[in-house]
């Protein structure tokens, strides 16, 4: 007997507005998809924050690689009553984050960078460009070092920063667990729900990432991995879970 998929469980925040794909694949296929995130940002108290001895006006340029990084590093700097120079630099790895800046500062082309693809190798092209700044790179406590070893490649000056914390946001008891899917989208995704599930079983539970860093951890931790995105056929999670349920649907696997 094949189980059909009818809930699924989206580790992330429920979209602000009706016009995520996320609720016409719910439509669409008669799935439903509920919001509920594996992991929260904690912020990083200005105490905590000096004992890592970084002066952030020793920095000429910032480097961020997600809007939680610039929340949390105005946040500090207004805190700790540092005063941002007009001359201050930001390199941003996707152009929505660059535009994200546009609460916190003046958009200026001049000061503002951004990878056209939103991929880190293609940032490294700006910063060496500007080689003989010093950047500060903002980052959780749980982040991978991609775009450290890029930046040590070109012997870009930098220091590294830990302005927020990733932490696993527990179930509690009357949470019900009764999914047919799941969809992760970082490896602290997967360690929240071995912590919160330590007896987890798969059996015939899907399970979707996004990200080869999120496929490793599933695969590490002994699990099955039945979707995966990016990928030529599915550039974004809500495409191959669409791509899945389309193939379910097909085959017959998906009614009632």
């Amino acid at each position: 007997m094949v189980l059909s998929v009818k809930k699924v469980l989206v580790s992330q925040p429920k979209p602000e507005t009706e016009k995520s794909p996320y609720f016409d694949i719910a439509e669409k296929y008669g799935v439903k998809i509920e919001f509920r995130p594996f992991i929260k940002v904690e912020p990083v108290t200005a105490k905590e924050f000096r004992t890592q001895r970084i002066a952030i006006l020793e920095h000429t340029a910032v480097i961020f690689t997600a809007k939680t990084a610039i929340d949390h590093f105005f946040r500090l700097c207004e805190e700790l009553r540092v005063q941002i120079p007009e001359t201050m630099k930001y390199f941003c790895v996707t152009e929505s984050i660059a535009v994200y800046l546009q609460k916190y500062t003046i958009y200026r082309k001049r000061k503002i960078f951004f990878a056209q693809s939103g991929k880190m190798e293609d940032l490294i092209i700006p910063i060496g460009k500007h080689n003989k700044e010093i950047y500060l790179v903002p980052v959780s406590d749980v982040h991978k070092d991609d775009l450290m070893h890029l930046l040590d490649e070109k012997k870009i000056k930098y220091n590294k920063a830990t302005m927020y914390k990733t932490v696993s946001n527990d179930f509690t008891p009357e949470e019900k667990f009764d999914y047919d899917m799941l969809l992760f989208f970082s490896p602290a995704g997967i360690s929240s729900l071995l912590k919160n599930f330590p007896e987890f079983q798969q059996n015939d539970i899907k399970i979707g990432c996004f990200g080869s860093s999120t496929a490793k951890a599933v695969r590490d931790a002994g699990l099955r991995l039945d979707i995966e995105a990016p990928g030529p056929e599915a550039p974004s999670m809500t495409a191959a879970l669409e791509k899945y349920l389309k193939e379910l649907s097909k085959n017959g696997k998906n009614n009632c």
